[in-house]
């Protein structure tokens, strides 16, 4: 009796939010009435290289590095007026780093051989969110509290690729304490998508998303703890990789994560506009041995087993896929057959409509909690307060931030009986795919149900994030990879999930779909 009425209860709730989710997306229609801008077209073909592409052409003098920074200050002056998703910069000290590359190539005291070896991306410019240290620039995190907090020293991350000869010109913007997947924040305000300004950019490496869309730095570095680095990269067209757990250093990324198993939820990674960029910026970014992840190793596609599923079987709270994203899986599924004969398989694992119950359940932590982040871990702030404030518009914290703060008193407390639930909850459900995918699997599933909402229209699709945040708390590494834009103008794309230490599963599917569906689609071009 008890389970039919939980089941009763559960198809009510599940029919009421549908209804809600159509009637405020006609809301946001109606209230979005005109186009919004897009982003300004590129004049200059530098800014369509790959990374790698740049870092050739720099050690083998086709281009200076000044030249190609240059030209990446230039585009990322001319969008962010626009978009608003550049936050602090370090171009001076850049324009002198890449002088100085151009006058190591000139003085022939490295051969190119030794440069692509050892410094694969030297003298090409990178960006990076502001969440994630780099000397002398802003650490905030979106935080108020934090605005005028400056990095010390790099973090690891960033040390990596500095070594690997790659120059940081500046910080992108993040959602508050980069924890909601709409990049605003009291500190520098709110970023809008290059291909539609009235749609969101995703968060927290929003910022970096929308950077890396309109051509404004050869590469950029997020970190993911929910799907930060997927989200925006699907909403804004553009690469991106969740690294497997541990492989890459948190140490620099603020906030700081409160468990060891926080640690292996987070993971910061690459985002670019050309697959051909990930595995070697993984590469260098990567702190365990480089054998364990076999990222040398060639991956013949005809080798790889694949597996798809187009939903999360009825998510109560989540919204359902668009169906021109549930029509990517068909064109691949065709191309697969087509070109290789590889039978992709369909799958329906019922465990992934509760994944923001187990994303949520998880990430439950002995503290700090977040009325305590808020306050920069200087006390915690008053709740009543700020909601108060928050009417009044004199707070200095977003609507989505107090939310989250109040409900985090409902969550279960760390070790209790209903949070050790969700973890075996957790544990279960990874099994299953670990048996799935074996070393030789990928699973292509959707990155996002929707293609980017309007600007707020999260608030009420909050739990959409769970197609992301369960591979999160899974430990499996995936890669966002691009797809096109739909009939509205809007970017679309998948993930493909590989087992742990698999990444290069991952990125070898990403290199794939791209010269099969193209990836990345650019701005208008005025050369």
């Amino acid at each position: 009796m008890a389970s039919s009425f939980k089941k009763y209860s559960r198809t009510v709730l599940r029919v009421f939010f549908l209804i809600f989710g159509y009637v405020m997306s006609v809301f946001f229609k109606l209230a979005y009435r005109s186009r919004g801008k897009k982003m300004p077209p590129i004049r200059n073909l530098i800014l369509l290289d790959s990374a790698t592409t740049l870092a050739y052409k720099i050690r083998t003098r086709k281009v200076t590095s000044l030249e190609v920074v240059e030209s990446f200050i230039a585009r990322t002056k001319e969008i962010n007026p626009t978009l608003n998703c550049f936050v602090d910069d370090r171009f001076e000290a850049a324009r002198n780093e890449a002088k100085e590359v151009d006058e190591i190539i000139k003085s022939g005291r490295m051969t190119e051989e030794v440069l692509a070896k050892e410094k694969p991306f030297f003298g090409v410019p990178f960006t990076t969110k502001d969440c994630i240290a780099v000397k002398g620039l802003l650490h905030t995190s979106g935080l108020y509290k934090r605005k005028n907090i400056r990095a010390t020293e790099d973090a690891d991350v960033i040390s990596r690729l500095r070594n690997a000869g790659a120059i940081p010109i500046g910080l992108t913007n993040v959602s508050e304490l980069c924890m909601w997947w709409e990049s605003n924040n009291t500190v520098h305000g709110r970023t809008n998508n290059p291909y539609d300004t009235n749609h969101i950019v995703g968060g927290s490496s929003g910022g970096e998303g929308c950077e890396q869309a309109a051509a404004g730095s050869a590469f950029g570095i997020g970190s993911d703890i929910g799907g930060s680095i997927r989200m925006p990269s699907f909403f804004n067209g553009i690469f991106g990789h969740k690294p497997s757990k541990f492989i890459v250093s948190n140490k620099g990324q603020y906030p700081i994560p409160n468990s060891k198993e926080q640690n292996s939820f987070l993971g910061i990674g690459p985002m670019c506009r050309r697959a051909e960029d990930l595995l070697p910026l993984l590469k260098i970014i990567v702190s365990s041995p480089l054998n364990e992840l076999k990222l040398d190793e060639d991956v013949n596609i005809k080798n790889i087993r694949f597996f798809y599923q187009e939903d999360d079987t009825g998510g109560v709270m989540t919204s359902p896929v668009n169906l021109e994203i549930k029509e990517l899986f068909k064109r691949i599924v065709l191309h697969l057959d087509k070109t290789h004969k590889i039978k992709a398989q369909k799958v329906e694992m019922r465990e992934f409509a509760k994944s923001s119950a187990i994303w949520l359940g998880n990430m439950t932590s002995p503290g700090p909690n977040f009325q305590e982040q808020l306050s920069n871990l200087n006390g915690k702030i008053n709740l009543p307060l700020e909601f108060t404030k928050w009417f009044l518009q004199i707070s200095n914290h977003t609507i989505i931030a107090l939310f989250t703060a109040l409900a985090e008193k409902f969550s279960p407390s760390f070790q209790s009986e209903k949070h050790l639930y969700w973890v075996n909850q957790r544990d279960e459900f990874r099994r299953k795919l670990v048996d799935l995918l074996g070393d030789d699997g990928v699973l292509l599933y959707p990155t996002h149900p929707t293609p980017a909402p309007f600007h707020n229209e999260p608030l009420t699709k909050a739990f959409n994030f769970s197609y992301t945040g369960i591979i999160n708390v899974l430990g499996f590494p995936a890669t966002h990879c691009p797809m096109g834009l739909n009939s509205d103008g809007l970017p679309i794309g998948l993930q493909v999930i590989a087992n742990d230490k698999n990444d290069r599963l991952c990125l070898a599917v990403a290199r794939y779909l791209e010269k099969a569906f193209g990836g990345w689609v650019p701005p208008e071009i005025q050369a």
